[in-house]
């Protein structure tokens, strides 16, 4: 009976100590310092991935993570930390980080770098926001892939800083924002979206966090913490102009604050919207970390907008423990094509003193619960002495999910990641109550046209979608659409701008599967 018991007793041990989920470093083991993670799925090609990290580390991978490459950005603005990677429709990426150029100062700028083959090679980036003798601190990016008339701009937002760490009450910070419409080459002078700001510390009464993203409509949205708590602005003019701040939430205890083990812990907010076909499509979520019950246990709290961030639901505990232990330093996306939601952080709920383990919780229901699996392999204990880094990161799409996170094994820092199959759909209805498509490309109406026309196409499995118009010589004119979709029926709207008069022909590829139809403009 005793050694019944102990195989019992083991095998429960093997279970709840392990995770299910092969653990695969990023960083190649020579590297020890990176920290400050980032990952993006490419939507063009979901099996290429690009990560970075601090302070100018970019990774690679073209066999959906499985094996990467290791290489230092390099840019004559200087490339000082803050890492974002971003991918648009067509499968452009973006870097986003801070300055540190030959000519100028320590973070007078933020920059962003443009890779057109999947980060193989990059341009030497464009600086935003350069206002001597002002620091620009903290940057994000967002990029616009649904089908509104702001397709493919790219967003950043940041925090300015009159004097970074002054603690001079003339000195302040602020949100400044600006956009590009032309792939990353060009950018607008910033606007300020904070109407109210903060002090230059770098700590609770400093406005920072701001993470934009886009609505099903073309909507930017973002929040940031600060002096007045959680606060929300929107743009609906493709980033041109901003509103009034809106109080999302209070931060008990301020979004800085101190975790056993860590060199300094935030709670930041992240936001993010979906833009999926999802019933939940268009609700906005923020999600942070907080010590409202109390400095020994620091969780993840969760909050939503179902009206375009007007008003926000009471904020709810992410993770799902019933210890007082900490969880910290989360980060948080939706899936674009399912919408389900994800968020990773690290939590010490099955370890004593410091020893960390990495959990992402997932949403099936729009935020209204959460389950929380453990996808780190083995626990790490971070040491206070050592820069660990301001966030994690997680992209998610069309239900391949990959969270990454910084370990630390003495002193020594290692970037990890791990791939997570979503096998558990998420629709309207269920699948036997789903009408029956096929592959079709309808004809254009009206026709002829002048000069709008919509054109409409069906797909009865999930693929890559390319539509695209030539003129009758097989010249490209515009490409319509390039992006992965779900089964379905959809439309789309195609304007004629300058074009002459003349039949003009549009091709629906669909995985194998290719059609082309005539059109005719009369002006």
């Amino acid at each position: 009976m005793k050694k019944l018991f102990f195989i019992s007793f083991l095998l429960f041990l093997i279970k709840t100590t392990f995770s299910q989920y092969t653990n695969i470093q990023v960083n190649i083991p020579a590297s020890t310092d990176p920290e400050e993670v980032t990952i993006a799925i490419n939507p063009v090609n979901p099996q290429m991935l690009a990560a970075g990290a601090n302070i100018n580390y970019f990774y690679r991978s073209s066999d959906s993570g499985n094996n990467w490459t290791e290489m230092k950005l390099t840019s004559s603005l200087g490339v000082w930390g803050d890492p974002c990677v971003i991918f648009d429709s067509l499968g452009y990426l973006y870097f986003g980080h801070l300055s540190d150029p030959i000519s100028g100062y320590w973070i007078d700028r933020i920059v962003v770098q443009r890779s057109t083959d999947g980060g193989l090679t990059w341009n030497d980036g464009v600086g935003i926001g350069y206002q001597y003798p002002k620091q620009q601190d903290k940057e994000w990016l967002a990029v616009d892939i649904t089908q509104s008339q702001y397709r493919n701009n790219l967003y950043v937002a940041w925090t300015e800083f009159d004097d970074y760490g002054s603690p001079n009450s003339n000195d302040s910070s602020r949100i400044l924002f600006s956009r590009s419409t032309d792939h990353g080459l060009t950018w607008a002078i910033p606007v300020k979206v904070s109407d109210r700001s903060g002090n230059c510390v770098d700590s609770d009464n400093t406005v920072e966090g701001a993470v934009p993203c886009v609505g099903p409509n073309g909507e930017v949205y973002l929040s940031w913490a600060g002096p007045l708590g959680l606060l929300f602005d929107k743009s609906l003019d493709g980033g041109q102009t901003f509103g009034t701040d809106i109080f999302i939430s209070s931060i008990p205890g301020g979004w800085d604050f101190d975790v056993p083990g860590i060199y300094r812990c935030n709670g930041l907010p992240i936001t993010a919207c979906d833009i999926s076909n999802s019933q939940y499509r268009g609700n906005i979520y923020v999600c942070w970390g907080d010590q409202r019950n109390g400095t020994t246990d620091t969780d993840v709290f969760f909050t939503r907008s179902t009206d375009g961030g007007n008003t926000w639901l009471e904020a709810k505990r992410v993770n799902n423990d019933i210890t007082n232990r900490h969880q910290f330093f989360p980060w948080m996306t939706v899936d674009p094509i399912t919408g389900r939601i994800y968020v990773i952080f690290y939590d010490r709920r099955s370890t004593t003193g410091t020893l960390t383990d990495v959990y992402v919780a997932k949403s099936s229901d729009g935020g209204e619960t959460f389950e929380n699996f453990k996808v780190s392999q083995f626990s790490f204990s971070p040491n206070s002495f050592v820069f660990f880094g301001d966030y994690t990161n997680i992209a998610a799409y069309n239900s391949k999910i990959y969270p990454i996170w910084m370990r630390m094994d003495g002193t020594d820092l290692s970037v990890w990641t791990t791939q997570i199959t979503d096998t558990i759909a998420v629709t309207d209805n269920d699948e036997e109550n789903r009408p029956a498509y096929s592959f079709q490309l309808n004809q254009n109406y009206p026709n002829p046209f002048n000069p709008n026309t919509t054109i409409g196409y069906e797909i009865p499995e999930d693929c890559f979608v390319e539509l695209k118009v030539y003129n009758v010589l097989g010249k490209e004119i515009k490409t319509l659409l390039s992006e992965f979709k779900r089964a379905g029926s959809y439309e789309l709207n195609f304007e004629s701008g300058n074009l002459t008069s003349g039949i003009y022909l549009y091709k629906l590829k669909a995985g194998s599967y290719s059609q082309i139809r005539k059109m005719i403009l009369l002006k």
